[in-house]
């Protein structure tokens, strides 16, 4: 049995799910088979795994609730595969028929997501509650569901709309991609759905164009195909897309995939703005909003902490503005300090909610990611620079704009490490020049 497994499969016969296992094998997602209950249990005590993938047909009314207790305290997000609609109420998802394993593995993504997101919640919550601050989210949203459908009107994606619309979600028909932005810059969506017409270029023009922008490049998109195989679904995965509906999908269940991505959505605005509504507070860095570096410090232990009790990993980068001339000579001017704020707004919005940010010293930040390797985390924080990079600050009157490039240094959490001598890790990685 293998250490590095990621997802409990409970299938009493491999007919049905034995090539998604093996499609989740090749993508990185290492599977483990129970072919019982109480061997899954078994399972989950003994591996610290992502998500469980339950065969329908190996289903019972307590199996996700004894899924789950196995799992404690690690949150686990649940797939159950071959659930007729309306089944398995109590599964993350539910799918009639096998998802392709690409889109298997990016859903199981999100649900884990989903699930350290609300484990870190609960774990900013005592960190605040230590300073005698009271974190809440509040009650649910119970608003109708928005969500815009970009492209033109033809019957497929009609049927779609009308589904939704039944489910008492209030569809905004956007037919170009100028319209789309108009409608995504005037007010709130819990999700998009692209049509994948013959030409693809509106669709794909739209995702990348949300993917650049700080304010939309969290809200969830699915692009929903006309024809079988018009485009590698890796390739429309890796533009941003959080789902892909393929032609032979029935609109219902493509609707309630849709639902299940807004949902999910809003809960991770609503956690998001518990946590931003801090930003002003006496504990806060007062001019970013960002973790200060003792609340920081303080908050990564309890992580930390959490981390070896779920065994998860957990990561820690830090950024450091780049010294250069134009770089120089906004300091001088005082254009540097002005601009720390936006940036600090700007870290903040392209972390995920789980992700603690923070501003170290005057400009260096600095990022706990919860349930992230290492190289993971590298690459999350160059992401970050990178667009923070292709934004111009002021630079004064006669002086061409600059921008603010990052030194970024990543390090992951060793057996028995504190959380202090990962943040010092991570900071000596700054200067490391052999990699």
């Amino acid at each position: 049995m293998a250490f590095d497994a990621r997802v409990l499969i409970l299938a009493a016969q491999d007919g049905r799910i034995g090539p998604l296992a093996a499609g989740l094998d090749a993508l990185g997602w290492t599977t483990v088979t129970a072919r019982d209950l109480l061997s899954a249990e078994a399972t989950l005590q003994d591996f610290p795994l992502d998500a469980a993938v339950i065969d329908f047909d190996s289903y019972q009314d307590d199996a996700i609730a004894r899924l789950r207790a196995a799992a404690h305290p690690r949150s686990l997000p649940v797939m159950v595969v071959g659930a007729p609609r309306g089944s398995a109420a109590d599964a993350d998802l539910a799918v009639t028929a096998p998802p392709h394993p690409a889109q298997a593995a990016l859903r199981l993504e999100q649900m884990t997501r989903a699930a350290v997101a609300e484990e870190e919640f609960d774990l900013r919550c005592a960190t605040f509650a230590a300073r005698g601050l009271d974190l809440q989210p509040g009650g649910p949203d119970h608003s109708p569901l928005r969500i815009l459908a970009a492209g033109v009107a033809e019957r497929r994606f009609l049927a779609l709309s009308n589904a939704l619309t039944a489910s008492g979600v209030e569809v905004v028909a956007a037919p170009t991609p100028y319209t789309a932005f108009d409608y995504l810059h005037e007010s709130p969506f819990d999700a998009a759905v692209l049509w994948g017409a013959k030409d693809h270029a509106p669709a794909l023009s739209i995702a990348s164009g949300m993917k650049r922008n700080t304010r939309l490049y969290h809200i969830p998109l699915m692009l929903y195909l006309r024809g079988g195989s018009e485009m590698s679904l890796d390739e429309l995965f890796n533009r941003g897309f959080s789902d892909v509906a393929t032609a032979d999908t029935r609109e219902d269940e493509t609707a309630e995939r849709l639902l299940a991505l807004a949902r999910s959505h809003r809960r991770y605005l609503t956690i998001r703005k518990a946590l931003d509504s801090v930003r002003g507070l006496d504990v806060m860095d007062p001019t970013t909003g960002l973790f200060t570096p003792e609340l920081f410090a303080a908050h990564l232990a309890r992580v930390a902490d959490a981390s070896r009790a779920r065994r998860r990993p957990l990561s820690v980068c830090v950024l450091r503005v780049r010294e250069n001339e134009a770089v120089a000579w906004a300091r001088q001017g005082g254009w540097l300090d002005r601009a720390l704020p936006q940036i600090g707004a700007m870290v903040s919005r392209l972390v995920r909610v789980e992700d603690t940010p923070a501003r170290l010293a005057k400009e260096v930040f600095a990022l706990a990611l919860p349930a992230t390797r290492g190289e993971a985390a590298r690459l999350a924080a160059e992401r970050i620079a990178a667009v923070i990079g292709c934004t111009a600050f002021d630079a004064g009157p006669d002086r061409s704009p600059f921008v603010a490039e990052f030194d970024v240094g990543a390090a992951e959490m060793r057996p028995n490490e504190s959380a202090a001598a990962l943040l010092e890790r991570a900071s000596a990685d700054l200067f490391d020049k052999t990699r």
